[in-house]
């Protein structure tokens, strides 16, 4: 009876193990922790990536919607990412995905979605890297003058372009600031 309960406790705990959602890349292997670190790609301050995440939140948060926003550099690489209270897990790597379309592609992602669907030659790009996924409206590059130094987006929200309008109010918040 003992040895039962035991291979049905490692058996349930390898379900649960198995059944929590990957958001983030996993642990470095040892080969990947050795290597060299380069520098961070140009990108806003941390603080104005917490500032316009917090305010994407707050502004879905107002409107009824449980969001997650993020903030990347111009790698693609997170700056921020924040999942308000009672967003879902997966909308951190939605939001991720909206953040790098925008940073791929030079443009929103809800116009990298409308252009993906009206145009069959703009799907190259998109198939040429798998990891983008499906265009979703939420995302928008950062701009420092001519140059695009990273994007914001959100996810969460009932549809793309709420996501959007949360995400808009955050890069507006720290626009101003941005270098």
């Amino acid at each position: 009876m003992k040895k039962l309960f035991v291979v049905a406790s490692v058996a349930s705990l390898l379900l649960v193990e198995q059944s929590v959602a990957q958001t983030v890349l996993p642990n470095p292997t040892a080969a990947e922790a050795a290597a060299p670190r380069p520098q961070r790609g140009r990108g806003i301050p941390t603080a104005l990536a917490i500032e316009a995440a917090e305010t994407t939140i707050a502004t879905c948060h107002a409107n009824g919607y449980n969001v997650t926003a993020v903030v990347i550099d111009s790698e693609g690489v997170p700056i921020a990412l924040i999942s308000g209270d009672g967003a879902a897990a997966i909308t951190q790597r939605i939001a991720m995905g909206k953040a790098v379309i925008s940073l791929k592609t030079k443009m929103s992602s809800g116009e990298a979605a409308a252009k993906a669907k009206a145009d069959g030659s703009f799907n190259a790009l998109l198939t040429a890297d798998p990891s983008l996924g499906v265009p979703r409206p939420g995302g928008l590059t950062i701009s420092a003058g001519a140059d695009i130094i990273g994007a914001i987006a959100a996810s969460g929200a009932p549809a793309g372009d709420k996501d959007e309008v949360c995400a808009r109010a955050g890069l507006a918040k720290i626009n101003d600031r941005v270098r």
